[in-house]
């Protein structure tokens, strides 16, 4: 059994029959929400299973693992092959990857808020380089977070 994963890219805005792209995210994001299903994502994504295969290490039935399964057919993350009775499942990556591109337009936000935080930490390190240079030259007092406190008189200055 080696690793397969689908790649599928629907340039038409239309996923897995005719859903529309951002219909086919709500179901992307439902069937991430769940823990079971996530964890059957993870052990698709080394190598096809046999739903039983796939149900073995849950402490849940085998038909509620199936309905897990159904959830993440309907997403278009899981792909199965049915032989008779004997259903074999793989993973299809195109949906977490229309996912990530979606949640990549946000980038700029948490960015910005990284790059205000980088601007205060050098700032703040900055003044605490400063402060230890003047106590360096022998002024009284030590220096906190860019505050001098004064030795006796406990204030801050």
């Amino acid at each position: 059994m080696g690793k397969t994963a689908v790649i599928r890219l629907a340039e038409d805005g239309h996923g897995a029959k005719g859903v529309a792209a951002e219909e086919l995210l709500d179901r992307v994001f439902f069937a991430l929400c769940d823990p079971v299903r996530r964890k059957i994502l993870d052990r698709l994504g080394e190598q096809s299973l046999l739903v039983s295969e796939l149900a073995a290490p849950f402490d849940i039935s085998l038909q509620a693992v199936s309905r897990h399964i159904q959830v993440l057919v309907r997403a278009g993350l899981v792909q199965q092959e049915r032989t008779g009775r004997i259903s074999r499942c793989s993973i299809d990556v195109a949906p977490i990857f229309a996912a990530a591109v979606w949640i990549n337009r946000y980038s700029k936000y948490w960015q910005r808020q990284f790059e205000a935080l980088a601007g205060w930490l050098d700032a703040l390190e900055r003044a605490h380089r400063k402060g230890e240079r003047k106590n360096a030259r022998g002024k009284p007092g030590k220096r906190v977070l860019g505050h001098r406190i004064a030795r006796n008189r406990g204030g801050v200055t």
